[in-house]
């Protein structure tokens, strides 16, 4: 870390009222040269609102910035782009129609004499993601990425502005292992070069790895800046909730006598070689493995997401092979995607409209000729979103304006509107803060335990492992492994990531 008297950036006393809430309260906020500062904190701690300050999104309602020590009033994002300040945002701001080099460069478009350099620009995109290792073809639209790939644009983007101050949103919350490793080795080379980095993630695994110093924001406040590497996680947990986090993850009672409710036999699909498994009522199943595993793969064929090749699939003694997604929850099989945002949520609707979709199939909401009643509708979700912790106020906003959190609520919230007996959870706590993992975690104990058999596809290791009764663990899409009680560590299942499962099958 580079360090000078004048910090490269430094916010005092910063404080931002909207009507009828107080966002931010005197946060004082310093990053030197080559620095990496993590922030950190529960959705709604006031993280987006702080670096949209500092991005020009929005003007303080008190305290004052500096840059290299000179006082700075931004009026736009144009104003903090030209002081040298990069921010890469949760929700992306690339063209759909327009090719990656022309989103790359857009505003800042390259000429030769009055017409543009369609050629420079291409070259100079393709360099850059050389440069950054990150592999796309610079020519496609934007709207024919990946997520991730549109995540890696973005990133691109703000490289290209030669930011002296980066601001990465949650930047890895789309990326796979690899893609993350080579956007931390682009992190550290851009340190090295003295450029400030403020980064945002709830993935407290990454801190020790990448930060030099952590701010936690905890109701629109700093409560303290403290080092990466000197700070444990139960630390950064209970300045980040205000309370004492003496078990993250619940305790799960298990039946003995649990009978199975859900077969997967010699399941072939795409990324999935021939893997069998059970799932029994009142039971916790995990599934591990690295991105490309067939962890999730395996269970997107079984619910007719990709297409099955072979193998069968049975629920409650009954076939279901190559039953339709909507035949499936029909029958009792609740699924949450990895991917809220395009595959679980209609994103424009409310809270409420969003949960109403799962009550549409029960006959005490809806009439002879499917209209909904309304004020049975109403109490029914009013119930739900209570269940699982989404605010009176968040049920009637729309879904998009709402935390990753409350989002993740509402999606748990859609396996509630009718009574389940298997619940599919791919990747349940992704992109959400500790305290609302807490409380999505309490919500699989009471599904649980309720005698509902429970499957949670993890990437997040301590998570699949401490939830788990049974954990199985995926390599090259075969089963490497079934752990359980006292087996299921983190040296054996990391041992088995990487087994060689084409001599074991």
């Amino acid at each position: 870390m580079h360090s000078r008297a004048a910090p490269l950036v430094e916010m005092t006393g910063i404080s931002k009222e909207f009507p009828g809430v107080k966002a931010l309260s005197g946060v004082h906020l310093k990053v030197e040269r080559g620095e990496v500062h993590v922030l950190f904190g529960e959705n709604g701690a006031g993280k987006s609102t702080l670096i949209s300050i500092l991005s020009g999104v929005f003007r303080p309602t008190a305290g004052s910035i500096h840059i290299d020590g000179a006082e700075v009033n931004f009026h736009s994002v144009h104003d903090a782009t030209e002081a040298g300040i990069g921010t890469v945002f949760q929700e992306f701001s690339l063209v759909p129609t327009l090719p990656v080099f022309e989103n790359l460069y857009l505003g800042r478009e390259l000429q030769r004499g009055p017409f543009l350099d369609r050629g420079a620009m291409i070259r100079g995109a393709q360099g850059l993601f050389a440069e950054l290792d990150f592999d796309i073809d610079v020519t496609r639209p934007a709207s024919s990425l990946s997520r991730a790939q549109q995540q890696m644009v973005e990133i691109a983007k703000a490289f290209l502005a030669n930011a002296r101050v980066l601001i990465l949103d949650e930047p890895t919350a789309s990326l796979t292992e690899r893609e993350t490793e080579r956007l931390f080795t682009f992190i550290g080379k851009a340190a090295s070069a003295g450029v400030g980095i403020i980064y945002i993630s709830h993935r407290i695994q990454e801190f020790a790895e990448i930060a030099d110093r952590i701010s936690i924001l905890r109701d629109g406040r700093l409560i303290a800046t403290v080092p990466a590497r000197a700070t444990s996680e139960r630390e950064l947990i209970e300045l980040m909730t205000g309370r004492a986090v003496d078990q993250i993850y619940p305790k799960i009672a298990r039946r003995t006598d649990a009978p199975v409710v859900m077969t997967l036999e010699e399941i072939r699909t795409a990324g999935v070689l021939g893997a069998s498994l059970q799932v029994r009522a009142g039971e916790v199943l995990g599934c591990a493995g690295l991105v490309g595993s067939g962890k999730s793969r395996i269970w997107r064929a079984a619910m007719g997401l990709q297409p099955l090749r072979a193998g069968k699939v049975t629920l409650k003694g009954g076939d279901v092979t190559g039953a339709t997604t909507r035949a499936l929850l029909k029958a009792g099989v609740f699924f949450l995607p990895s991917d809220r945002k395009s595959e679980g949520l209609q994103m424009t609707a409310s809270a409420r409209g969003n949960i109403e979709l799962s009550l549409l199939d029960r006959a005490d909401v809806t009439g002879l000729f499917g209209f909904i009643a309304p004020r049975r509708s109403r109490a029914l979700t009013d119930v739900i979103g209570d269940k699982v912790g989404i605010a009176q106020g968040a049920m009637d906003r729309a879904v998009s304006k709402l935390s990753g959190g409350n989002q993740q609520k509402v999606l748990f919230g859609k396996g509630f509107g009718n009574d389940r007996d298997v619940y599919i959870f791919d990747e349940p706590t992704v992109g959400v803060d500790m305290g609302t993992r807490i409380a999505l975690y309490q919500l699989i104990k009471q599904i649980a335990e309720a005698g509902k058999a429970v499957v949670v596809i993890s990437s997040d290791l301590p998570e699949v492992m401490n939830l788990s009764h049974r954990l199985l663990v995926f390599a090259k899409g075969r089963i490497s492994a079934e752990l359980s009680g006292e087996a299921i560590t983190e040296e054996n299942v990391l041992k088995h990531f990487f087994a060689d499962t084409e001599k074991a099958a």
